[in-house]
């Protein structure tokens, strides 16, 4: 049976308009009509356009579909500012306020030929007070958070590429819930320009897709760094239950024990046993410091003008933040320096490249309990390292996504995405 264009992975809808096979138009409707019917019950978007995606699309069509994106759709989380649809941040304080440009993922994503879809759903600020998205797979399960409505119209067959932003774990996270790709770059590989921060030396922008190659295509055409896999046999990988190993609840436990171990194995995947030192327990809480001091100076404005309009759980944690003794900070930031400057040498040492993590405790919570726990994605958010989180496990229990992520040194995406890929197809 022949897969329906919104379907098709972000490679193949490319290669079939590069083709003749398909159109921008084409595919922009196949999408709109999968959002018909999908949307009311997952609430993906927080702005959508069909008639300006159509005229994007055909404006694209009628240039001849140029650029490495040319002719794909791309959803933007409702972060980033853009001058055709409202910036509302998952905050009533900016509800319907449009800004007059684009942030700079948003232009360099139109330059390298897609059709911007519009606006995805974010948590409050990126922070953790959830937005009306529910989880594709399941409608009471929440999608996670913050890049919620990303991770949602992807998993839903409604977008091939949308864009997400991570500080803890906001694109790894709901990836991992949603049973899609999330890749989170090397800190600062793709420009946050134009991108409501939160904690300005941990956001990161990046992507969530179908397959590791989506996300490959889609962050090399907009920021320009060659991603291509590495040539040769891939190292080993260390499988690490991370620092959060404690949280993860029995089925993540048995799933990344025994049935991913026995995959890779199966595969031809070299991989070993790596446990990580103390210091990256510490790590792990220094990103709480961290994130906790850069919010509070982050969303100054909003906890001074609008305090009353920001949730319970934000302006407790902004408080929390302005407290926050300026020692206590230095160390936090100190402790992160030392675990980033480890991190090599530490691998070199068990003779690994890159780690193998779980992505997630564990399935998708219930919509009620909030958007989940980002610790197993805090630590490696802190190293600024690159995270692709793949899909292939499953509860036994529900038959729901148990993600698990690739996570290596900074500047070692193309390693970390050719090691996913691979880790990906096995599983």
């Amino acid at each position: 049976m022949t897969p329906e264009p919104c379907d098709l992975s972000a490679v193949a809808a490319r290669a079939a308009i590069a083709a003749g096979r398909l159109t921008a138009v084409a595919l922009a409707e196949s999408c709109l009509a999968r959002i018909a019917a999908r949307e009311p019950e997952v609430s993906a978007f927080a702005a959508l356009d069909a008639d300006l995606w159509r005229t994007q699309a055909a404006r694209v069509d009628a240039a001849g579909c140029p650029g490495p994106l040319g002719g794909l759709p791309v959803g933007i989380k409702d972060l980033a500012a853009t001058r055709d649809w409202p910036t509302g941040c998952g905050s009533p304080i900016y509800a319907g306020v449009r800004m007059p440009f684009d942030a700079a993922v948003v232009s360099l994503a139109r330059a390298a030929g897609a059709a911007v879809a519009g606006k995805t759903v974010t948590t409050e600020f990126a922070a953790f007070h959830p937005g009306p998205t529910r989880n594709p797979r399941d409608l009471s399960r929440t999608p996670g958070g913050s890049s919620s409505g990303s991770a949602a119209a992807v998993a839903a067959g409604m977008l091939p590429l949308a864009v997400g932003t991570q500080t803890a774990g906001s694109i790894v996270r709901p990836a991992a819930y949603c049973g899609v790709v999330g890749y989170k770059p090397s800190f600062g590989t793709v420009d946050p320009t134009g991108i409501k921060p939160y904690a300005t030396s941990l956001d990161t922008v990046g992507v969530l897709a179908r397959g590791v190659a989506d996300c490959r295509l889609f962050v090399a055409a907009v920021s320009g760094v060659p991603l291509d896999p590495p040539r040769g046999a891939l190292p080993r990988l260390g499988l690490c239950g991370s620092p959060a190993w404690e949280l993860a609840d029995p089925a993540m436990r048995r799933a990344f024990a025994e049935d991913l171990p026995r995959r890779l194995a199966a595969a031809g995947i070299a991989a070993v046993p790596c446990e990580l030192p103390p210091l990256y327990a510490e790590a792990m809480a220094a990103q709480r410091t961290v994130m906790a001091w850069e919010s509070a100076r982050c969303l100054a404005f909003e906890a001074e003008v609008h305090g009353e309009r920001l949730s319970a759980a934000l302006r407790d944690a902004l408080a929390a933040g302005r407290a926050l003794d300026p020692a206590t900070v230095r160390e936090a930031y100190a402790c992160r320096d030392a675990a980033i400057a480890e991190l090599p040498r530490h691998l070199a040492a068990a003779g690994v490249a890159a780690l193998v993590t779980p992505a997630a405790p564990g399935v998708a919570p219930p919509f009620a309990a909030g958007t989940g726990s980002p610790d197993f994605n805090r630590l490696w958010t802190l190293l600024r390292g690159p995270c692709v989180a793949v899909p292939g496990l499953a509860c036994a229990d529900t038959g729901l996504p148990l993600g698990i992520q690739v996570v290596a040194p900074p500047g070692a995406d193309a390693l970390a995405l050719a090691l996913a890929e691979r880790v990906m197809a096995a599983v």
